[in-house]
């Protein structure tokens, strides 16, 4: 019974964690939201502690900052991280787009077309999606290579360069990065590795590009209200 209670609490945390992942990427939550325990196990209607395990779980993944004072805030990057984290992500990328071009399958750039006709019908139904399905893209390329940790450290730098570009990033739109993820896979459907990681450079140097600093006065902000879609979802 005890190895059933725990499970339970693991899958509860598992499930607060992607909620928030969620709110995160898709700018719900915006960098420096207050996160009060609380609030969180109000909202998915668990404990403080089950709260506080899901927020050391993002804060170890960098999406969360921990304060002295046991209050918990969406993390804010400094210009550097965020320039660091684009460095980072586009290496990374290049790697991931150099392994698929010699052993993706036909199933999977089916899969990839699908994906990307879907961040279509997004772009023009909700903005929130299309953010999300263009994340989504990147790790979903990555989990294809069958590499393990090369899809654990794509997944924390896509998240990561979501909160750079909700702190400092341009109004844009999504036509140009729907595009370029078509590139993307059209190259790895010829098998062409210097392509791909060209074409995935270029596009996450465009990406980076839009990450400029701009100064935001937001309204006040109800924690409830907006993790309530995302608690059932």
């Amino acid at each position: 019974m005890a190895v059933k209670v725990k499970q339970d609490s693991v899958d509860r945390v598992s499930q607060i964690c992607a909620a928030l992942r969620r709110a995160i990427i898709e700018r719900a939550l915006l960098p420096g939201d207050k996160l009060p325990e609380d609030a969180l196990g109000d909202s998915f209607g668990v404990s403080r502690t089950i709260a506080r395990q899901a927020l050391g779980q993002l804060a170890a993944e960098g999406l969360v900052s921990l304060r002295r004072n046991r209050k918990a805030v969406v993390a804010t990057p400094t210009i550097e991280e965020a320039r660091d984290t684009f460095e980072i992500r586009i290496a990374l990328e290049a790697l991931v787009a150099d392994c698929l071009a010699a052993s993706i399958t036909p199933e999977q750039i089916t899969e990839l077309k699908r994906h990307v006709a879907d961040q279509e019908v997004a772009d023009i139904a909700s903005e929130a999606e299309a953010i999300r399905l263009a994340t989504d893209f990147h790790v979903l390329l990555a989990g294809m290579t069958g590499r393990p940790i090369l899809e654990r450290y794509v997944t924390e730098v896509a998240y990561r360069s979501g909160l750079a570009l909700s702190a400092y990033g341009r109004p844009h739109s999504n036509d140009c990065a729907i595009e370029e993820h078509r590139k993307i896979v059209e190259a790895l459907e010829k098998g062409d590795a210097d392509a791909a990681a060209r074409e995935m450079t270029g596009h996450l140097s465009a990406v980076a590009d839009r990450a400029q600093v701009m100064t935001r006065e937001a309204p006040p902000r109800d924690l409830a209200t907006i993790l309530a879609p995302f608690v059932t979802s």
